[in-house]
């Protein structure tokens, strides 16, 4: 089909021109018939003219390029437009009339190909397409922040802070029990065989003391004055008092010669004062107005009390004797026994001792020697039973190593004796 172009009107159908052999130029059809299986109808693509007499391929030629189904050898739209004008040159821009840019290609002009790429095209995002309002922002997709390194490690330092500072606090607190002194626990323990007479008799229980460099006399002066303030009916030192010689730690241990009691004050050693020479010591408690009880029994108005060395002492031969200090004992009689470590409550409980009293373990002290204590000894702290036999365990009134407590507060306790003929 072939389109008339004057010089007001557009042309029906776009042509490219080409030259005549006369010269002059008019409009040739660059139109090509693509014959396909189905016989289907060819596809036009024109150039429109333009004010030099050259011709521009149209707006639609990719998308004509692009139709499956042409034939073999048939022009394009590129190819159309130089061989009209003969000469090679780059086309120009097209133009409708008067000059105007020619319209865009019609629907028709649109391939298939491209109709199935537009639709599977992804969406741009909301507030971006032609119907956005003016000035209007861009709307990106909502997708989760991720958290950038600086953050984790702002959380990281101030996790590690926080610890810091609560184990600061933690310690910090511990040392201040430690230093202020022990405070005072009272246990009731029943005794069977306790005549009514010595119901509510006091018996104030302390170990692991612990003298030396940190805990020194004024240390010394504080127990001495917590002990004598419970008034006690007895007192029992139940090994590691000290930690350094005789010579060293002589007048840090001098306060103990003010403690009272009605019936007296008593000492066994403990495995400390095996590391601190413990026959000196001994002797210096002696000295302070304290009976050791070196396997040995003494028989008070109501009661027997007796007492073992510590097991650390069989190294020196200076070793535990059970028999020796309860062998030929009445056993109608309630019987005291003062041992250092809980781990002798099974002799106990063979020669028939209603209850024992011990220290060693500081209750643990703090993690993770509450761990080792505990599955070292038969009882951590406290009270408890092993057949007729009782156990009482104290935390102790210093500590050792580091001179702190966490969990496990220092003690004196007062064991209040009671008779069940009462």
């Amino acid at each position: 089909m072939t389109g008339t172009g004057d010089a007001g009107a557009a042309p029906a159908s776009a042509t490219a021109t080409g030259s005549r052999p006369g010269g002059g130029k008019a409009p040739i059809s660059a139109s090509a018939s693509r014959p396909d299986g189905a016989g289907g109808a060819a596809s036009t693509t024109t150039a429109a003219p333009t004010a030099g007499g050259g011709a521009t391929p149209s707006a639609a030629a990719p998308a004509a390029a692009s139709q499956p189904g042409r034939a073999v050898g048939a022009p394009t739209a590129e190819t159309a437009a130089p061989q009209a004008n003969g000469s090679g040159a780059a086309p120009a821009p097209e133009t409708g009339d008067a000059g105007a840019p020619a319209p865009g290609p019609t629907p028709a002009a649109v391939s298939q190909h491209d109709r199935g790429a537009s639709a599977t095209a992804p969406h741009p995002p909301k507030g971006t397409g032609p119907d956005a309002a003016p000035g209007a922002s861009p709307q990106l997709p909502d997708t989760a922040t991720p958290v950038g390194p600086t953050r984790r490690l702002f959380v990281s330092r101030v996790v590690a802070g926080a610890a810091a500072a609560a184990a600061v606090g933690t310690v910090g607190y511990g040392t201040y029990g430690v230093l202020r002194g022990p405070k005072v626990k009272r246990v009731t323990v029943p005794l069977a065989k306790l005549p009514r007479a010595a119901h509510g008799y006091r018996i104030a229980v302390v170990s692991d003391v612990h003298l030396g460099p940190v805990l020194g006399r004024g240390f010394a002066q504080k127990v001495v004055d917590t002990i004598n303030a419970t008034q006690p009916d007895l007192i029992a030192v139940v090994g590691d008092l000290v930690d350094g010689s005789v010579k060293d730690l002589g007048p840090a241990a001098a306060p103990l010669a003010q403690l009272r009691a009605r019936h007296g004050s008593y000492f066994v050693t403990g495995n400390h004062e095996y590391f601190s020479g413990a026959e000196q010591w001994v002797e210096e408690v002696r000295r302070l107005g304290i009976d050791p009880l070196e396997n040995a029994r003494r028989e008070m108005p109501h009661f027997d009390l007796a007492g073992v060395n510590d097991v650390a002492g069989e190294g020196e031969g200076q070793g535990p004797d059970f028999a020796k200090a309860l062998g030929d004992r009445d056993t109608a009689r309630a019987c005291v026994l003062l041992a250092h470590q809980p781990v002798q409550i099974h002799d106990a409980v063979e020669h028939g001792v209603d209850l024992q009293l011990s220290g060693h373990t500081h209750g643990g002290q703090l993690w993770p020697g509450n761990l080792v204590a505990a599955g070292a000894n038969p009882t951590l702290a406290g009270l408890d039973r092993y057949g007729d036999t009782q156990l009482y365990v104290s935390r102790g009134a210093g500590a050792w190593g580091p001179p702190t407590r966490v969990g496990a507060p220092s003690d004196i306790t007062v064991i209040e004796l009671a008779s069940k003929q009462a």
